[in-house]
């Protein structure tokens, strides 16, 4: 009988992170799930505490991290991802990226672990370029207010090649384009809640600018899907992940209001400092080094995320946030 591999997931009470969970979990790994709870929510990984191969650690990876016995892999998910996190805690935002990187891939290192980062499309600001290529450097202000997080993620990437090319430890980075699914906190300042919320409400749907600027967006279980595969492989450089099926913020506010039956009207508010005007992966690096390409279509998509936020207690539906961004 093979020997169950262990892997380390970090950030593993967050949105993307549970989902990480559960694939593992149904891969038949022993997952060591790690968070220090300042945006994540111990109910995305409550169903997994019965289970013999799950195991939980509330720790900040900012601060020297310690795993007893036999890593595999680790997959390091820790971040605030949201404008309006990393916007309240820059400082945590800047650590997670930086410190937190480092001690985990010291960690990986002592363990002789595969590691993959959660690098994002912000590395590369606000393009010049549409689609983005892995090959565009970006265009990023970094001392911007996007800037914390921006740079916490590309300084990631830097020590991640790093310790790659000197030390020789195998790494793995995914730069992840907008995605969504159940789990998102509903007020989280990303376009999505924030435009399902309002519309639970009954209140306008808010864009920046015109609504011209555009998103695309991934159903989470396609991005888990090319997470996994982009583990298993053996291409080091980064690879975007993410749904190349374009839409203008002003479209996607319609399309929400289509699919909850309202009749909201769509009001603007003033661009805030640094919003991508644009953002669309060039996929064509994922299809061709991991067979692999958005396949849940955001129609049918939105229907699933959309009842998911229709499940949640009343309490945090009526709980509202203004603070919010095209992201």
């Amino acid at each position: 009988m093979a020997t169950r591999k262990t892997v380390l997931i970090t950030g593993a009470a967050g949105f993307l992170g549970s989902h990480l969970c559960d694939r593992f979990i149904k891969e038949d790994y022993k997952v060591i799930g790690m968070d220090n709870l300042i945006t994540g929510d111990l109910r995305n990984i409550e169903h997994l505490f019965k289970l013999e191969n799950f195991e939980f650690y509330n720790h900040d990876v900012s601060k020297f991290v310690y795993v007893p016995g036999e890593l595999d892999y680790i997959l390091h998910f820790a971040s605030p991802a949201s404008p309006i996190d990393y916007l309240k805690i820059p400082i945590q935002t800047l650590k997670v990226g930086s410190l937190g990187t480092h001690n985990l891939l010291g960690l990986a290192r002592a363990k002789k672990a595969r590691m993959l980062i959660a690098s994002t499309s912000e590395v590369y600001g606000d393009p010049s370029v549409n689609p983005q290529p892995e090959e565009y450097w970006g265009n990023v202000n970094p001392v911007g207010p996007r800037g914390v997080y921006d740079e916490a993620k590309r300084f990631q990437e830097a020590i991640t090649m790093a310790y790659h090319t000197f030390h020789g430890l195998e790494t793995r980075i995914v730069r992840i384009f907008n995605t969504y699914g159940p789990r998102m906190r509903l007020n989280d300042g990303r376009v999505l809640p924030a435009f399902i919320g309002q519309a639970l409400r009954g209140e306008p749907l808010t864009i920046f600018g015109d609504g011209s600027q555009t998103r695309s967006f991934c159903y989470v279980d396609d991005l888990v899907e090319g997470i996994y595969r982009l583990l298993h492989s053996d291409y080091a450089q980064p690879v975007n992940i993410g749904n190349p099926d374009e839409i203008t913020i002003r479209q996607f506010g319609e399309e929400i209001i289509k699919l909850t039956g309202t009749d909201q009207k769509l009001i603007s508010l003033p661009l805030p400092t640094d919003d991508p005007k644009q953002r669309r992966p060039d996929i064509t690096k994922a299809k061709a080094l991991l067979g692999w390409e958005p396949k849940v279509s955001r129609s049918e998509g939105l229907k699933i995320t959309y009842e998911y936020f229709k499940s949640l207690p009343e309490k945090e539906i009526l709980h509202k946030d203004f603070t919010y961004y095209n992201k």
